[in-house]
């Protein structure tokens, strides 16, 4: 029988990367996508591969017990992928409820679901968790698998009980599952509510590039399709019940990669190649603004991925210039796709949020 490998949250950014990388890889699973399509979920994403014959989009809320036990029932998964999240610190700090539903409760829904379904625990249950859940570290050291929990957003707090719940299911019910923890992705598709994004697509319309605080809060960044290459990994050769840390080995301060994106592009336009952008600014680092810092900001994020390099051979292949470049050619090329996902409703929540700090 065809395996099925069912993939939550498939239209959002790192499960559409996942799913246009899979599907084409693996003609002989059908991959199902179940996605509530909120706003930083968009079907845009999954063009590459949305004719595929293995690819089957079903739109539904993981948080509906029912809805999921029907689609369990009509499609046995083989294996669950969950990245289903709301994702987004700023947001949660605004408004919480949606993320203790979905990143919480859904991710109950599943696990139960699955334990119906897995009798003989015969799948295999991904979660998709961030590094956010370990805290803030100080000027050195690194998360590892074993780093205690110390969430300090609503949303990493949410994400830290959906991992706890994970962990809780397998100890339990011994249903088979594995977590990973991964630091900051970027790449193409990914929603201009972050910071990557956020200041490509600001700086290309002149509008200010908001840099919470000092600016010197550290993150470890990861190309998306390392990411998906990981999770690949983690799931054909991963060991149920263990825990993977997912890091790009590649340390920022936010404000440096908000200087290195200005720098990109004021190169592209002295060499001609904005010309379809109107009203540029003569320098791109102008347009920096240092806002209020947001509450609960971690100072510094860095993973180990030393288990995952070992016992999976896994290793992030794109070096950051390369990657970033390619992020925002992506980003210059699909200003289409940019204005197509931003709603009235994000445009309305960001000046919520920004207004008073800019």
């Amino acid at each position: 029988m065809q395996k099925i490998f069912i993939v939550t949250g498939g239209a959002g950014f790192i499960g559409a990367n996942f799913l246009n990388y899979m599907v084409k890889k693996y003609p002989e699973i059908l991959f199902i996508n179940i996605d509530k399509l909120t706003y930083a979920g968009n079907l845009e994403n999954l063009k590459p591969i949305e004719n595929e014959k293995n690819y089957l989009f079903i739109k539904g809320d993981i948080a509906n017990k029912q809805f999921i036990e029907n689609v369990f029932k009509k499609y046995p998964p083989n294996v669950i992928i969950n990245f289903a999240a709301e994702s987004h610190v700023d947001k949660s700090i605004l408004d919480p409820e949606n993320f203790i539903m979905t990143n919480i409760y859904g991710t109950y829904s599943l696990l139960e679901n699955a334990r119906k379904v897995w009798k003989n625990n015969d799948g295999l249950f991904i979660h998709i968790s961030t590094d956010e859940v370990y805290g803030s570290l100080g000027e050195e050291g690194y998360f590892y698998e074993d780093t205690p929990y110390a969430p300090n957003s609503p949303y990493s707090a949410s994400k830290a009980s959906a991992d706890f719940l994970v962990r809780a299911y397998y100890k339990t019910y011994n249903l088979p599952a594995i977590i990973t923890n991964c630091s900051n992705n970027y790449g193409p598709y990914q929603f201009p509510e972050k910071l990557i994004p956020l200041m490509i697509i600001n700086a290309l319309n002149s509008k200010p590039l908001p840099v919470y605080g000092d600016g010197k809060n550290v993150r470890d960044w990861l190309f998306v399709l390392d990411h998906c290459k990981a999770i690949e990994l983690v799931i054909f050769k991963g060991k149920p019940g263990e825990k993977y840390n997912i890091g790009g080995n590649n340390e920022w301060k936010n404000i440096d990669i908000v200087k290195k994106i200005c720098a990109i592009l004021q190169e592209k336009k002295e060499k001609g190649e904005l010309k379809n952008f109107k009203n540029l600014p003569e320098k791109f680092e102008n347009l920096i603004k240092f806002v209020k810092d947001r509450p609960g900001h971690d100072r510094r994020y860095a993973i180990c991925s030393e288990k995952i390099q070992k016992e999976l051979g896994w290793k992030p292949e794109t070096d950051f210039e390369t990657g970033l470049r390619y992020t925002i050619d992506w980003y210059i090329n699909n200003m289409d796709w940019v204005k197509n996902v931003i709603s009235g409703d994000y445009l309305k929540y960001y000046e919520k949020w920004y207004g008073d700090r800019l």
